[in-house]
């Protein structure tokens, strides 16, 4: 097998793409031949140094990645050689191969088309677990998304609009607003060139959003707060900006608005069932046309480092998705 080693965690200039041997399951684990992986922000964190969670030298960055069973370990019951699954492993997915607990392999209906499957679990459950589970979503709802155009914004606005909601999608370029319009974003606010609270007054008839669904972090967070509706829902989903914000508290008790931890990841160890249950519900939906993740590009696995640089520069419009030939 090959994969892309991370021994030095100073960024993913470092990375090497060795061959090593294919490793054997042994009780609770599978092999699975990779044919595709995405990539998501904490890949980038992660072979930096930057993320909360660091793995034991050498490891295989990739945390998201769909492929076929290969081999079984002798305490693998729900799984058998030659499914179509899609893992969810933290590490492992940029290589041909990747041994993994059959707990973290959930099998794909058939006609789940790979490419899709491996840009699909991180975001729509991201984005699903934060709205329904965590927001308390209501079909009244104003939401409003921060770094609406990437991966996890990008299927926010898809969800949100499927409830039923008004979305306002904010993003950076006049073309990541364009893709947001074609998403069912009803409105977008470019807030690099547009006053944020500004739009969110007039848009909102000065009401602000019930919920802002916020993967991004820093300085845009507390304008987003400050722009809140009365009993707003405000989901932490992660820190793109590189800076972890800092508001006055103050702020939660004049808008009577909820600061909400959203840890999908979490959700799925601590309570499989109930994550289980919510995937089999959005593989549904992907059946049904209902939703699909938009794929910025597909690349061969062997140009993960120009996938780096194309993530890391914000050009990415939804998911990069990595095949192996």
């Amino acid at each position: 097998m090959h994969s892309w080693l991370c021994s030095d965690p100073r960024g993913y200039q470092l990375l090497e793409w060795k061959e090593t041997p294919t490793p054997k399951p042994i009780s609770d684990q599978v092999l699975v031949r990779i044919s595709a992986a995405s990539m998501n922000y904490p890949d980038a964190l992660i072979v930096a140094n930057k993320y909360q969670y660091k793995p034991s030298l050498p490891f295989v960055p990739g945390s998201e990645f769909s492929g076929f069973v290969e081999q079984i370990g002798d305490e693998v019951e729900h799984l058998r050689i030659g499914q179509k699954v899609v893992c969810i492993t933290g590490t492992g997915g940029f290589a041909t191969h990747a041994l993994v607990l059959a707990k973290n392999c959930t099998v794909l209906p058939d006609d789940f088309d790979l490419l899709d499957a491996a840009a699909f679990p991180m975001i729509y459950a991201t984005s699903y677990y934060a709205l329904v589970y965590r927001g308390c979503i209501q079909p009244s709802d104003t939401v409003l998304v921060l770094g609406a155009a990437g991966g996890v914004g990008s299927s926010a606005i898809q969800i949100a609009k499927l409830l039923g909601c008004q979305v306002i999608a904010a993003s950076s370029t006049e073309e990541k607003s364009q893709f947001c319009k074609q998403l069912g974003a009803d409105h977008v606010i470019n807030y690099s060139t547009t006053d944020l609270r500004q739009q969110l007054k007039e848009l909102t008839a000065d009401k602000g959003p019930n919920i802002i669904y916020d993967p991004i972090g820093g300085a845009m967070s507390e304008q987003a707060f400050r722009s809140i509706a009365w009993g707003g829902r405000h989901l932490v989903i992660g820190f793109a900006a590189g800076e972890i914000p800092q508001f006055p508290l103050n702020l939660t008790l004049l808008k009577g608005a909820s600061l909400v931890g959203v840890f999908w990841g979490a959700f799925a160890q601590k309570q499989p069932q109930d994550n289980l249950k919510m995937m089999n519900e959005l593989f549904d939906l992907y059946k049904q046309q209902k939703l699909k993740p938009p794929i910025h590009q597909t690349l061969p696995m062997s140009e993960i480092k120009s996938g780096f640089e194309t993530l890391l520069n914000r050009q990415i419009l939804g998911k990069l998705v990595f095949f192996n030939k």
